[in-house]
């Protein structure tokens, strides 16, 4: 019996150093979102979740675009589905889409968005969606929705008031504005920007930094940081004290601890 593994369609991923690259592979609708691509991206990230060798991560897009947004038979399906079942057929997309989101910020591993191109709607979600942002010098970034009449679906209205403040978010949401990356990088809306042709080794060089340190203080560390808008401190502080815990008794710790008391008594 042929047990072979489908190779994705509309993904591709490599690996180097320790960082696994992630490449939204629809290069000629401007990689698009899919149900077909959103699936591999989830098993793409549940994978380098799950690999020990991996300890970084990097998103990017295949070709000029990053992502520009939901595909468009999805929203021609939408509009012709019967009127009695849009609003279910569309909560359904929307736990989707809600889905393949989580499935990039939850990763407990440093993610790095590449934008090498327009990041639109879902696709600006997307790169929000990562603990970083590099930007290609070119790229252009537009909270869209408003233009066709929807709300920021894919969690831009989460992630993008911590990165600006509430003002700012509200602004690029309701005028959305093509913002290119100087003015992105001076809002905090990403956090560096490359020469096209360096966007990739950029990001790569940057991932490996990500890499030093105690893969299960960083998992750890990232999981309570990305709560503290929400938590008080002191559930913060009961959070890390059972991080600490754990950290205690890692190969990490154990070795630093003594690797800087034998290099002490010397």
């Amino acid at each position: 019996m042929n047990t072979a593994v489908k190779a994705p369609e509309f993904i591709a991923v490599s690996h180097r150093d320790g960082v696994a690259t992630i490449t939204l592979n629809r290069p000629d609708v401007r990689n698009a979102i899919n149900d077909v691509m959103r699936a591999e991206l989830i098993a793409a990230f549940a994978e380098a979740d799950a690999d020990a060798t991996v300890r970084a991560i990097i998103l990017t897009g295949a070709g000029k675009g990053f992502c520009s947004g939901g595909d468009i038979a999805g929203m021609r399906a939408r509009l012709d589905a019967p009127s009695g079942e849009v609003a279910f057929n569309g909560w359904k997309r929307q736990k989707s889409t809600h889905k393949g989101v989580a499935a990039i910020h939850g990763v407990s591993k440093p993610v790095i968005a590449a934008v090498n191109g327009a990041a639109f709607g879902l696709g600006l979600d997307m790169a929000l969606s990562c603990d970083f942002i590099i930007a290609a010098q070119g790229a252009k970034m537009s909270m869209s929705f408003v233009k066709r009449g929807l709300v920021s679906d894919g969690g831009g209205m989460y992630f993008l008031p911590r990165r600006v403040g509430l003002a700012k978010a509200k602004e690029l949401i309701f005028s959305a504005k093509i913002v290119e990356p100087d003015e992105a990088l001076s809002i905090g809306m990403i956090d560096r920007i490359a020469a096209p042709e360096d966007l990739l080794e950029q990001a790569h060089t940057w991932a490996k930094e990500l890499t030093i340190g105690s893969a299960t203080a960083i998992a750890l560390t990232k999981e309570i940081i990305d709560k503290t808008f929400e938590r008080s401190d002191e559930e913060i502080f009961a959070l890390g004290r059972e991080a600490q815990a754990v950290c205690y008794t890692t190969a990490e710790h154990r070795k630093s601890v003594e690797d800087f008391l034998n290099k002490v008594s010397k």
